[in-house]
C-alpha cells in the first residue's frame, strides 16, 4: 500500500537528521502498536544511511549478535571482536558516529526492560559522553505508552530530559481515511466509510490489512475482520496483554463494560462487584486507551462524567469478539457475524458522531467541541461546538437515517445553553450517514 499522509512527523524527523550532522540528536516516537511507526521511520530515511534494531524478547547476547550483523550490512563495516553487550555494541556506534553521520532506529525500546534494565543507564552515560562529537541521528520507538513515558518522562529515570524531540503518533484523520477509500473502491457508500473508519480507526497496519484483501466495503470489512485466519481475531488481546500484564482480567472486564454502553463509574464497580478508581486512572493517564468524556459546559471537576474507549478496532473487538471468545474459540464465527449484523446499526452510531467531531476538528472553526447533556441525561446533544471568538455556537443531532432527526427538540434541548450564551448566534444542523460525504 503507498504510504499516505505523516507530512508534519516526516518534517520533524527530516530536520532532525539534518540537525544530527553538526551533533547527536535524540527523538522518541510513541504510538500504539500497529499505527505506522516503524512504516514511518524507513518513509523519513528511506534515501540515508540507517541502521534499524529490532528490541526482541530474547537474551542480549543474541540480540547484539544480530545487531552486529546489522551494522555490517547497513553500514558497510567490519566489526572486529565479541559485542555481546548492548553497551558496547551502542559505543561502537557512537565512536563511528564521530567521524559519520547516521541514523541509529531502535523500535520497541521499552523492551529492554526485560531484557536488561541496565541498557537504559548505560545509554544515558555513554550519549551524555559522545553527544556533542556524534553526528548520531538516535531514533527510540515505542508502543507501550505507559513504559515509554516512564522511561524519558519520569524525573527518575537516566534518560529524562535527554530526548531533543518527541513525536506522538497517531491515527490517520478521517480526511485521508476518505482519501484512501476512494482510491481502492471509487463507489463507496456512506456506510462503507463509516464501516472503514469504525474498524481501523486510522490505524495504519488494519487499513493495509484491508486494503490488501481488497476488503472495501462493508460486508467484505466484516468478513475479512471475521474470517477463521483473520489477523483481526486476537489482536485485542496481543495488543494489551503486555501492557496490563497479569491484572489483564480486570482491565479487560471493564473495557467490555465500556465497549457495551457501560460508561459509568458506578454502574461498571456495581456490576464488578469491586472499587475501580485506581484501574480506570491508569487505562486513562498512563496507558491512554480510555479518556473522560464529560458535558462540554461542565466544570472541570465534575463527577457528570462517562468513559469511552479512544481507539475504534478495540471499541468492536470488546464488544463483538471478546464478548463472544467461547465462539470465536469454537471456530463458530458465524454466530458472531449474525450478532454483528443485528446490532452494527445501534452500535454505528457513536461511531458517526466521533466521525463528524473528528471532521469538526479538523475544519479549525472551533475552539470547543463535544457533547452536552445535564445531569440524570436529560437533554442530550450529540455534538456543540463553539467559537468564543466570533460568538457562534453549533448544535447537532446525528443518525444514521436523516428521517429521525428533529431539530424542532434539538432547539428545546439547546434552551439552557442559549440562555447562558444570548450574546451568541447558533446554528442547528441535521448530520446523516449522507452528510460524510
Amino acid at each position: 500500500m503507498q504510504f499516505y499522509d505523516r507530512e508534519t512527523e516526516l518534517k520533524t524527523l527530516r530536520d532532525t537528521r539534518r540537525q544530527a550532522a553538526q551533533a547527536g540528536r535524540m527523538t522518541f516516537v510513541v504510538g500504539r502498536r500497529r499505527v505506522g511507526k516503524t512504516r514511518l521511520i524507513r518513509e523519513a530515511f528511506a534515501s540515508d544511511e540507517l541502521v534499524y534494531f529490532f528490541v526482541a524478547k530474547k537474551s542480549e547476547a543474541l540480540l547484539c549478535e544480530e545487531y552486529c550483523r546489522i551494522i555490517q550490512d547497513s553500514l558497510g563495516v567490519k566489526i572486529i571482536g565479541n559485542l555481546s553487550k548492548f553497551s558496547q555494541v551502542f559505543e561502537y556506534l557512537l565512536q563511528l558516529s564521530v567521524s559519520r553521520s547516521f541514523t541509529l532506529a531502535i523500535d520497541e525500546f521499552q523492551e529492554f526492560s526485560t531484557v536488561n534494565p541496565s541498557v537504559y543507564s548505560e545509554i544515558q552515560h555513554l550519549w551524555d559522553t559522545y553527544k556533542e562529537r556524534s553526528k548520531m541521528n538516535l531514533v527510540l520507538c515505542g508502543s507501550v505508552y505507559s513504559l515509554m513515558k516512564k522511561i524519558f518522562e519520569n524525573s527518575k529515570e537516566p534518560l529524562y530530559g535527554r530526548a531533543d524531540r518527541k513525536i506522538v503518533l497517531k491515527p490517520l484523520s478521517t480526511a485521508v481515511l476518505k482519501q484512501i477509500i476512494k482510491d481502492h473502491n471509487p463507489d463507496f457508500s456512506p456506510m462503507d466509510l463509516l464501516c472503514f473508519f469504525m474498524l481501523t480507526g486510522g490505524i495504519a497496519k488494519y487499513i493495509e490489512l484491508l486494503v490488501d484483501q481488497q476488503a472495501m466495503n462493508l460486508d467484505r470489512m466484516i468478513q475479512a475482520v471475521l474470517d477463521e485466519h483473520s489477523f483481526f481475531l486476537y489482536e485485542g488481546r496481543d495488543v494489551l496483554i503486555d501492557e496490563f500484564g497479569r491484572d489483564h482480567a480486570t482491565y479487560f472486564s471493564i473495557l467490555s463494560l465500556i465497549a457495551g454502553s457501560r460508561t459509568a463509574r458506578p454502574e461498571m464497580e456495581s456490576i464488578l462487584g469491586r472499587n475501580i478508581g485506581g484501574h480506570l486512572d491508569r487505562l486513562e493517564k498512563d496507558y491512554g486507551i480510555i479518556h473522560k468524556v464529560r458535558p462540554l459546559f461542565a466544570k472541570p471537576g465534575s463527577r457528570n462524567l462517562k468513559y469511552a474507549i479512544e481507539d475504534n478496532f478495540l471499541n468492536f473487538w470488546f464488544r463483538f469478539i471478546f464478548k463472544n471468545l467461547s465462539a470465536v474459540e469454537m471456530g463458530n464465527l458465524d454466530y458472531v457475524r449474525r450478532i454483528v449484523q443485528r446490532d452494527l446499526d445501534t452500535f454505528c452510531g457513536p461511531f458517526l458522531e466521533k466521525y463528524f467531531l473528528h471532521e469538526m476538528e479538523l475544519s479549525g472553526r472551533f475552539n470547543r467541541i463535544g457533547p452536552s447533556w445535564e445531569r440524570g441525561n436529560t437533554n442530550e446533544i450529540d455534538i456543540v461546538a463553539v467559537n468564543d471568538m466570533e460568538q457562534k455556537l453549533f448544535f447537532a443531532e446525528v443518525k444514521l437515517n436523516r428521517k429521525n432527526i428533529n431539530l424542532a427538540g434539538l432547539r428545546r434541548k439547546a434552551g439552557n445553553i442559549l440562555a447562558s450564551h444570548q450574546q451568541y448566534k447558533a446554528q442547528f444542523k441535521a448530520l446523516s450517514l449522507d452528510d460524510m460525504l
